[in-house]
């Protein structure tokens, strides 16, 4: 008999959330301008809008902001994580930021100029706006197979080879400054990328002489996949997973906020000095001296710990099989979602969802709100409000897919919240025939709308 998992953690602290009654979310969703991130955190009864510094830390990392180096220059706290940094990825040189954004930011104003190309695997929303604001053009390369919600494919977040050729002998070389490869891919539903995949992308930017820089936000749920699903990692651990992925890459950036297990916190690391060099000037006009960088040295010593903690296989095991727990109870529900599960989040399949909703009526978030409404659940639109506008014909984009994710926080709700989300996602679904009609836009922002996007419901 196989005995059913148990978390390898048991709980020392409760934080109260305040159930509410679905008028009173009719109410805070109208007046929030039918935008989700507008609601303050006390009328969400369970918040998936993100995983990002949402989670809990554990006690070792609590000891470390008990301990913190709050030192200007030189503080041991930054030591602590530089030292884990390089244990864990190889990269030699490493920049402390604020967040994963910030990191961008400090990389991308050294590498992208205008004009140029920046092909990828769906890139996430902060890096398309970083690349689009500075008017260069982000270049989809996702394999054809991401876009299928029902196909079994282990590495959905793969960069398809030939697409990435075609980018690289349809522009001159100068055109694009590096490729960019997200672990695991958000956009495309939270799926990771093969070793396999990475080393041909890195043979493909070594033809070309362009570096290969990795977006690791979530790069540890990744090498749990890789171990139990690539053929030849089955018996390594997850660090050892961790420093070979890394090993045919230039760089990376991190939001340190999903696998580093803190509330705040990213950072850049590179191989090459000079790079390195030319990133400081930045780091230091944006984030701060290079040995804080935009983090309190209690972040750092938590997030050098909490990096440990994520790549340990009992962690990642228990993590990545609460998501599947409710992904499988909305398939025995019936409900549409992407397959297989991602490793943070569960997405919804708005397009088989709520077909009777017009697309440029936004029904990823439509059926969004109506979580809300109906059980105080709080989660995030990934289609065509995410997906921004062209930014030369100024019109709607519509991606292939329309997804409203649920984003798990790491160590926070237990299995019966997800039993909750699953019964809430039953009784919206056996009514979806109901839904006509979603929603416009009546007021937004030139570029990353969705964050302060304001919408007013369309009655017929």
């Amino acid at each position: 008999m196989n005995l059913p998992y148990a978390e390898p953690y048991k709980t020392k602290m409760v934080e109260y959330i305040k159930p509410s009654t679905v008028e009173e979310r009719k109410k805070w969703i109208e007046e929030a301008n039918y935008n989700l991130f507008n609601l303050s955190s006390e009328k969400v009864f369970i918040d998936l809008l993100t995983d990002s510094g949402t989670g809990a830390m554990s006690d070792k990392q609590w000891a470390e902001m008990m301990m913190g180096d709050e030192s200007y220059a030189g503080s041991q706290s930054y030591l602590k994580l530089k030292d884990a940094v390089e244990k864990i990825t190889g990269f030699p040189y490493f920049l402390p930021t604020h967040q994963g954004r910030a990191a961008e930011n400090v990389l991308f104003s050294v590498m992208v100029k205008e004009g140029n190309i920046i092909p990828g695997n769906a890139h996430f929303d902060t890096t398309k706006g970083h690349i689009e604001f500075r008017k260069a053009t982000a270049l989809d390369c996702t394999i054809d197979e991401a876009f299928d919600t029902s196909l079994h494919h282990p590495f959905k977040g793969n960069i398809d080879i030939e697409k990435l050729e075609n980018a690289f002998r349809s522009n001159p070389p100068d055109k694009i400054p590096f490729v960019v490869h997200t672990i695991t891919c958000n956009t495309a539903g939270g799926q990771p990328v093969s070793i396999e995949n990475i080393k041909k992308v890195s043979q493909v930017c070594k033809k070309y002489h362009t570096p290969l820089i990795i977006d690791a936000a979530r790069f540890a749920e990744n090498a749990y996949f890789i171990k139990i699903r690539e053929e030849g990692y089955q018996d390594w651990s997850i660090k050892k997973i961790c420093r070979e992925l890394f090993s045919y890459a230039d760089g990376m950036t991190m939001s340190a906020k999903k696998d580093g297990l803190v509330n705040m916190g990213g950072f850049i690391a590179l191989r090459d000095e000079e790079l390195y060099k030319q990133a400081t000037v930045f780091n230091i006009m944006y984030e701060g001296f290079l040995t804080y960088g935009g983090m309190n040295g209690r972040d750092m010593g938590a997030l050098a710990v909490g990096l440990d903690e994520a790549t340990e296989f009992d962690y990642l095991e228990t993590r990545i099989k609460q998501v599947a727990f409710l992904g499988e109870r909305l398939v025995e529900h019936g409900i549409p979602v992407l397959q297989p599960f991602g490793g943070h989040a569960i997405f919804l399949d708005a397009n088989k969802f709520v077909p009777t909703i017009p697309r440029n009526e936004y029904r990823a978030q439509a059926l969004a709100i109506e979580l809300y409404i109906e059980g105080g659940i709080r989660s995030v639109e990934i289609g065509t409000i995410l997906a921004d506008r062209d930014p030369f014909t100024h019109q709607n984009r519509y991606p292939d897919l329309e997804l409203v994710r649920l984003a798990i926080p790491r160590r926070t709700y237990s299995l019966n919240h997800m039993r909750y989300i699953a019964a809430v996602l039953k009784k919206i679904y056996d009514s979806r025939e109901q839904a006509k009609r979603g929603y416009s836009i009546v007021d937004e922002a030139p570029i990353m709308r969705h964050f302060t996007v304001k919408l007013e419901k369309i009655s017929h």
